[in-house]
């Protein structure tokens, strides 16, 4: 287990050393999953390990979002001040992200209903 999480954590290293070495607009865990999908993708499959560990790690995904929870207690006011924008933003970005995954899934989609 110890492995597979030095695994994922040197895959989002790297991801973070290219995106700043190549000045690139995207986050450095976002490319890191980018090179994670490419060697699995070039190895076949998933290690059992792996997959046991990234399931652990999704089980306990929402203890990762304490500290976030925190910080928008601490800063309440000033979310109290600003919630038109916050909402409108909060509102826009996920109609759009319906909307996008939704096309992508219609393109992915085969014509046939996904029947072989």
């Amino acid at each position: 287990m110890i492995g597979y999480i030095t695994l994922l954590l040197v895959c989002q290293l790297a991801g973070e050393v290219l995106a700043r070495l190549l000045g690139l607009p995207l986050p450095g865990p976002v490319l890191g999953m980018v090179i994670l999908f490419v060697g699995l993708m070039l190895r076949g499959h998933v290690p059992e390990g792996l997959d046991g560990t990234a399931r652990g790690l999704l089980n306990n995904l929402s203890l990762l979002f304490v500290p976030a929870g925190v910080g928008v207690m601490l800063h309440l006011p000033l979310v109290m001040r600003e919630w038109l924008p916050l909402s409108a933003a909060l509102i826009g970005s996920t109609v759009i992200t319906i909307a996008v995954t939704a096309l992508i899934m219609r393109w992915l989609t085969p014509r046939n209903g996904g029947r072989g």
